[in-house]
């Protein structure tokens, strides 16, 4: 789903045959200018996706911006002023809101990962734990708020997780098959295996065949004994019970890549307003 057409899905769900309320009190052709207000501090994100819903109802809406994505900002400040119709800016303000809460939560949290890993060479990846027909938004925030996007779905990256591995019969079986079809279907996708424990990882080290490594649910301790034993041949990634507390532990291991869910799912909502006046 591209961006025209979610927010055309968007819109419907949300004014499905009118805005009655707007369209009863409000004349067809009255103008009117908005500001969107920041209440909170934070990271902002969905400057360009509002422009865009805004656009998407009145193309010739004049947008005004004092922020820009991934701008850090504070309570009381302003991200944007919007002059359009009335009938544009109340029928787009919940969705843009809607959309901003949401993105600039999830940077805020994001960018508090970062910052605190800054000093290691570990990326925060962010995970597929997002919300069915937002995914790309919330990714997009994550990347506004400094973290790094894992795969965007089941089809642009092979990822061995545990249940693969069971099923198919073992770390080395999932392997070879998954190479074989990639090859067998003309495929040139990246091969991440999931393991559980140093033997895990020596299998996978005596197969290859693959192009990163998740070190799922280890202690910090382990995963600086599983690091240096992959020794920089493929890349590493460190998943499962990481979180901000903890966090510095897992860079200090020299790992590759953190990938932590919470950045989106546990992210909370920024608080912002559209205050509107009447031209």
């Amino acid at each position: 789903m591209n961006t025209l057409e979610f927010i055309e899905a968007a819109l419907h769900e949300d004014v499905g045959a009118g805005d009655y309320s707007t369209l009863a009190s409000i004349p067809a052709d009255a103008k009117g200018k908005a500001i969107l207000k920041i209440k909170e501090n934070g990271i902002i994100a969905g400057l360009d996706l509002a422009k865009d819903i805004f656009e998407f109802i009145e193309p010739g809406a004049a947008f005004t911006f004092f922020k820009k994505d991934g701008d850090k900002v504070g309570n009381g400040e302003l991200a944007f002023e919007v002059t359009a119709k009335v009938h544009t800016i109340l029928k787009a303000e919940r969705l843009s809101l809607n959309c901003m809460q949401r993105m600039s939560g999830i940077a805020t949290l994001t960018r508090k990962y970062v910052d605190l890993i800054k000093e290691y060479p570990a990326k925060i990846l962010d995970t597929r734990k997002t919300t069915p027909l937002f995914r790309i938004y919330e990714k997009e925030a994550v990347r506004i708020g400094g973290g790094v996007n894992h795969r965007m779905g089941l089809y642009d990256m092979v990822m061995l997780k545990d249940n693969h591995i069971d099923f198919c019969g073992g770390i080395e079986k999932a392997i070879e098959q998954t190479n074989a079809y990639l090859n067998a279907n003309g495929l040139n996708l990246k091969i991440e295996v999931e393991t559980r424990s140093i033997d895990d990882v020596q299998r996978v080290l005596a197969t290859g065949k693959v192009h990163r490594i998740m070190l799922d649910n280890y202690t910090p301790e382990q995963l600086e004994e599983a690091v240096k034993l992959i020794g920089g041949r493929y890349e590493t990634e460190a998943s499962g019970g990481i979180n901000l507390d903890n966090i510095i532990d897992y860079a200090r291991t020299g790992v590759d890549f953190i990938s932590v869910g919470a950045i989106i799912h546990h992210a909370v909502s920024m608080d912002l307003s559209l205050k509107a006046q009447i031209l």
